[in-house]
């Protein structure tokens, strides 16, 4: 029997195929030759395997024997690998014999010499195994199934002269180190240690991938403390994984399943269960923080984005983590990954139907002063802008968000007729029904202006806000140009009643045909209407403000145009240029009203005020 404690994966149950098993009384020619060659590879392994054996030798105890001489390391392996042979025949032929024994104790002892190399070179060469060197060198990983083959003895030294070729030292460092640990993996999984080398490699490696996280500033955090936290802390915390997802997939994980599929390739299983335990409770730290985060209930306006930025994050590196983590061992990942995706989504869609009834719910009702843009929409065209920016990703989370029941746009606002049901349509339309939703909110508050011109300007001034808004982001694709062209149009038509009501009275004023001729007293009466007129005109506008340059440019083009021209015509066709010495009846000429008038839409003025112009005066 063989001895106690011996490996029985050392052993197949047939003789291998290069031995022949002999039943006749007598050995044959044959048998004895193959036992010649087994004694002479026991006693080569015992020189080589003694030579190395920390107990026998001070020299063997402090020196490493990859790092002394990796060709004789490569011998030592070889040296391995035919002593596993002779053992497999002589358990055939007797397995009580002496020299089975023998070569077990020199089996153990070549062992702990392969364990000790393995756990050194694991732990000096941290900085050649980090993952951005091996993610660097993955391109040049071998593609033989196993090098325990070694009819080619150069065959790791060749892997390692192609790597020279074509990367930096380190990376030379890195290949040869992962190729000696290869080496070394594949000689005691096939003697039957496997589990020594995989509980070294498991406890260096898994401490590495839990350092690296940890450096990356992802930490286990629990649902109590996570709900107690203030939004500030938890979107520093949400920048601090963003800034690490990407390290984390691309690198640090990527980088560990590189070397684990490297060193255990001679077996899939250990490759498999190595990879899982090292990565797993840091990989499900990295990506169940999402759903930690969605858990905090306290709100703020930029919360989506954060929840979006994750969205994002996990989206774009999916396939690497599909592909990473593709082991049916490591699928919890997988599932807590796609866990934060549903509950990111979930979370988006939920803030921005809260926004929306925000919206329909803000109840400031004081007049913006000047008929200017009102903070909610600055506010909400700040908010759209930036969810534009997620267009790419938002079709995955709103499309199944459908609008509320009887929300359907008017065809005049946006035509959805042609309506593909594409999730790209879909979003154009939450886009465009939010947008509806802001501006009916501000025709409601345009309805507090007492003086209704007022509110035309203050409607003119937050559709073109909106507009200018869309054209500045993302939007104006989802929207089209067709919409944009008609609220361009809407924003010129309140600016024409704005005119029409605001400054038609002093057009007016003046006789409809100013050619015509009139008495002197006629011209006086007409001189004075259009002077109290104007007055009236000037004190109730120049309070107005327009924010956006073209559009005052634009209203004050036309004020000028119709005020200014009406005037200069009266006042060289009657002749009043000859009556300037009347201050009290002719206060300005002509370009006196066009000097005015740029005046207009600065808001420096608080409408109803005195402060106007001396020449503007009543006298």
């Amino acid at each position: 029997m063989p001895r106690k404690g011996m490996r029985s994966l050392w052993f197949s149950t047939k003789p291998p195929s290069s031995f022949s098993v002999s039943h006749s009384p007598s050995p044959s020619p044959s048998r004895r030759l193959s036992e010649a060659a087994m004694e002479r590879s026991i006693a080569a392994a015992e020189t080589m395997i003694m030579k190395w054996n920390p107990e026998a030798s001070s020299f063997a105890k402090v020196t490493s024997l990859f790092y002394e001489n990796r060709g004789e390391a490569r011998d030592f392996i070889k040296s391995v690998a035919e002593l596993q042979k002779a053992m497999h025949f002589l358990d055939k032929e007797d397995p009580r014999s002496e020299k089975l024994v023998r070569s077990q104790k020199l089996m153990e002892i070549a062992m702990k010499r392969l364990q000790k190399e393995f756990y050194q070179i694991l732990s000096m060469n941290r900085a050649y195994l980090d993952p951005e060197s091996v993610s660097a060198r993955s391109s040049l990983t071998s593609t033989r199934s196993s090098m325990s083959d070694y009819d080619d003895d150069d065959g790791s030294e060749e892997e390692i002269r192609i790597a020279g070729e074509s990367v930096t030292e380190v990376e030379q460092v890195s290949a040869a180190v992962m190729a000696d640990l290869r080496l070394i993996a594949e000689s005691m999984i096939s003697t039957g240690y496997g589990k020594e080398c995989v509980k070294i490699y498991k406890t260096i490696r898994k401490s590495i991938v839990d350092e690296g996280i940890y450096r990356l500033g992802v930490e286990r955090v629990s649902n109590s403390k996570i709900h107690k936290m203030d939004w500030e802390l938890i979107e520093l915390k949400t920048k601090n994984w963003l800034s690490a997802v990407k390290i984390a997939v691309k690198t640090l994980f990527n980088g560990e399943r590189i070397l684990c599929d490297h060193v255990f390739a001679a077996s899939d299983t250990i490759r498999e269960s190595c990879f899982a335990e090292i990565t797993k409770e840091g990989a499900q730290i990295l990506f169940g923080f999402p759903e930690l985060a969605v858990k905090n209930k306290k709100n703020s306006p930029e919360k989506v984005f954060r929840m979006l930025d994750m969205y994002t994050a996990i989206s774009e590196n999916w396939p690497e983590i599909e592909s990473i983590f593709s082991f049916e061992s490591t699928s919890a990942v997988l599932s807590q990954a796609i866990t934060a995706l549903v509950k990111l989504g979930e979370s988006v869609r939920t803030m921005v139907a809260d926004y929306e009834s925000a919206i329909q719910k803000d109840k400031s009702k004081s007049p913006v002063p000047g008929g200017g843009v009102h903070h909610l929409t600055v506010a909400v065209m700040n908010y759209l802008s930036l969810l534009g920016d997620y267009s790419n990703i938002l079709p995955d989370i709103l499309t199944y968000s459908p609008l509320p029941e009887k929300s359907s746009l008017p065809e005049s606002y946006f035509d959805s007729s042609d309506s593909d049901g594409s999730p790209k349509q879909a979003i154009s339309l939450r886009f465009a029904w939010l947008i509806l939703v802001l501006l009916c909110k501000l025709d409601s508050k345009a309805s507090h202006y007492k003086d209704v011109s007022l509110a035309y300007l203050f409607l003119s001034n937050n559709l073109q806000h909106v507009v200018d808004k869309i054209r500045k982001s993302n939007i104006k694709y989802l929207l089209g140009d067709d919409w944009i062209s008609k609220q361009e149009a809407k924003v010129k038509q309140f600016a024409s009643s704005y005119e029409r009501l605001a400054w038609g009275s002093v057009v007016e004023s003046l006789t409809q045909d100013p050619t015509a001729g009139m008495s002197a007293e006629e011209v006086r009466e007409c001189l004075r209407r259009f002077n109290r007129a104007l007055e009236q005109a000037y004190l109730k506008q120049s309070g107005c403000v327009v924010d956006d340059s073209n559009l005052r440019q634009q209203i004050k083009l036309s004020i000028t145009r119709k005020v200014v021209e009406a005037y200069t015509e009266f006042y060289h066709t009657q002749r009043v240029e000859a009556w300037r010495g009347d201050r009290h009846l002719v206060r300005f000429a002509p370009q006196d009203v066009r000097n005015y008038l740029s005046d207009l839409f600065f808001g420096t003025v608080e409408a109803g005020s005195s402060s106007l112009p001396s020449r503007l005066r009543s006298p």
